[in-house]
């Protein structure tokens, strides 16, 4: 045996491992194949973009005008602190440097990141707007040690002081996680998410712009490439006249209600007032979850567009309606005249007159002025439920008017068809005399009302009520064919319930030719309230109507106001007449004023 022989590997072990060395070979050139070759383009644009940051430049929103040019909503410069992901390591390690500095709760900072672990690691996060000077201060220090902090320069939205024109406005916030992926937003953007603010927030948006810079590897700036310029939303022009707002929102000032103002020949909303009203500033920026709770357990609900969501019973401002489809049906052709004693017997049932010891003989005239129930219930019972609901129809009411916002309520105009299908029961001929003055399941908006009656005080000419201004556009105009002698005996009655000593009183004025009707709208019925000793607590006290309206022909304006609880119907004719003065007031003035109190106080933009 030679014991200086070398130790050889046999022959099998050999050959695997020239197979092994062999395949290892081939796998990287595989490898460098992928990398060279079939994904160059992909890591190509992995490295650009570990020595390029991409940083928006967000547009700022359009303007909200009046109808003269008159600046009613803003904005104004501020600068968010953002965080970059892309790219950078360690983000976590520097999330407690980054809540001390920025005077943020580590729990919130963290939670904020959670928000967002789904979106793609390129789009920055905002963590605080607006970032005080504290806070830049801040950054500005740690440029070099936290390079994953920017300040984004961005546009708050500014709004008239004291909640005015609130829901009309509506508001803006930023996007959510869902919104980013449905509509392609991106994180940091401001979208409307009322009101206005939300139907048009397409022209309003904008498109944002962005800046490209180059990083180095621990994403510090080191220098810059190009930029591209975002393009500013688009003004927008409302029919709303500041003048006759404010003289609604002063009118409603502590008040649960609304008030809408529009004019009928165009459909033209001047005014538009839900009380109780909220801060659209707080949602700006993120709102506060105490805050946010606060608004949407309120009882009074003071998010809730009571011009448009509000589906209440009309009361008695119901008459005009079914006096008009009396007229057109030729009930009163002949003398008509009802007895009222204070009550009448209808179907085995009493019915009570508001007024306690009734109003003695009635024509349709004296009717109508002084609101007799009597009178209306024996209308109602000859017209019947049939007639009345297609008239209510016709005229629009129970359905959405098709006005520019979000979230309109259509209301609901009973029938038998109605109740067989939703409650499975028939219909009971009682249920017609409560429906002839407005009462049971019946529930209409202001809006719904402005928008009836001006189309019936102007000869069957209904205009779709508008807020967008569009001076070269027709209005949209529905037609009904009304007997002018229908349109004349009503508008005579709605001018004597104001100038004949009838139930609006409260609503003449001097000179100006105002015709009116009240309406007192019961939430419970008399039984309930002799159960409750004969008088509603605060919260069953009557829902008061009125709906004013001048001239008596042709009207240029007719305003509804709503007073929750507001008891009588005549209490809601003063804040009607207040709104109806201030456009005869500018109308005669011949010219807008000044705004007072609003972002744009200081130098209002007028286009």
């Amino acid at each position: 045996m030679d014991l200086h022989a070398e130790p050889r590997l046999p022959s099998p072990r050999l050959a695997l491992l020239r197979y092994g060395i062999a395949a290892v070979v081939v796998l990287l050139l595989v490898g460098f194949w992928q990398l060279q070759v079939v994904r160059s383009d992909y890591y190509a644009n992995l490295a650009e973009r570990n020595r390029i940051r991409t940083l928006p430049l967000m547009a700022p929103r359009g303007l909200l005008q009046d109808r003269e040019g008159r600046t009613l909503v803003d904005h104004v410069p501020t600068f968010s602190v953002i965080l970059i992901r892309e790219h950078i390591g360690g983000i976590q390690d520097s999330l407690p440097a980054i809540a001390r500095g920025l005077n943020v709760e580590p729990a919130a900072l963290q939670a904020r990141l959670d928000e967002f672990k789904e979106a793609p690691p390129y789009q920055p996060i905002v963590l605080k707007d607006p970032a005080t000077l504290a806070d830049i201060a801040f950054i500005e220090a740690h440029r070099i040690d936290l390079p994953e902090l920017e300040l984004l320069l961005m546009y708050r939205r500014r709004y008239p002081p004291g909640g005015f024109g609130a829901h009309l406005f509506g508001y803006v916030g930023e996007t959510t996680p869902e919104e980013i992926a449905a509509a392609g937003y991106q994180l940091g953007d401001l979208v409307g998410k009322m009101g206005l603010e939300r139907h048009y927030n397409s022209i309003l948006m904008g498109a944002n712009g962005e800046r490209r810079v180059i990083v180095d590897s621990r994403g510090k700036e080191v220098d810059k490439l190009d930029q591209k310029k975002p393009v500013p939303g688009r003004p927008i022009r409302l029919t709303l006249d500041y003048d006759v707002q404010l003289a609604a929102e002063q009118a409603l000032a502590g008040r649960q209600g609304a008030v809408v103002a529009l004019d009928p020949r165009t459909g033209d909303i001047l005014a538009m007032v839900s009380h109780p009203g909220f801060d659209p500033t707080l949602f700006a920026t993120r709102i506060p979850p105490e805050q946010w709770r606060a608004l949407t357990e309120d009882p009074a609900k003071p998010l809730l567009n009571r011009v448009i969501q509000a589906q209440l019973a009309p009361g008695s401002v119901f008459k005009i309606v079914v006096a008009t489809a009396a007229l057109e049906e030729g009930l009163f052709d002949r003398p008509f005249t009802v007895y009222c004693p204070g009550w009448a017997n209808h179907y085995g049932r009493t019915f009570r007159c508001w007024v306690p010891q009734g109003h003695g003989l009635v024509n349709p005239h004296r009717a109508i002025v002084e609101s007799c129930d009597v009178f209306f219930y024996q209308v109602g019972r000859q017209l019947g439920i049939e007639r009345i609901a297609r008239y209510a129809r016709l005229f629009g009411l129970g359905s959405a008017t098709g006005v520019d916002l979000p979230s309109e309520a259509g209301g609901l105009i009973p029938s038998p068809e109605w109740k067989q299908r939703v409650q499975k029961q028939p219909w009971y001929d009682g249920e017609t005399i409560s429906v002839a003055i407005g009462q049971g399941p019946i529930m209409v908006t202001p809006l719904q009302l402005a928008y009836a009656v001006g189309g019936i005080a102007s000869g069957g000419v209904f205009a779709r009520p508008r807020l967008l201004l569009e001076p070269e556009t027709p209005p949209q105009i529905h037609r009904v064919s009304l007997k002018p002698e229908t349109v004349a005996f009503l508008t005579d009655a709605l001018w004597g319930v104001v100038n004949e000593n009838g139930t609006g009183t409260a609503a003449r004025l001097p000179e100006i030719d105002v015709a009116g009707k009240t309406g007192t709208a019961q939430l419970v019925g008399f039984d309930t309230l002799r159960r409750v000793g004969g008088r509603p607590t605060r919260t069953l006290v009557e829902n008061a109507w009125f709906v004013g309206l001048a001239p008596r022909r042709n009207p240029e304006i007719v305003v509804v106001v709503l007073l929750e609880h507001g008891e009588h119907g005549a209490s809601a004719a003063p804040l009607a007449r207040d709104v109806i003065k201030a456009y005869y007031d500018k109308k005669n003035r011949g010219g807008a004023r000044q705004l007072a109190g609003l972002p744009s106080a200081a130098s209002p933009e007028k286009n």
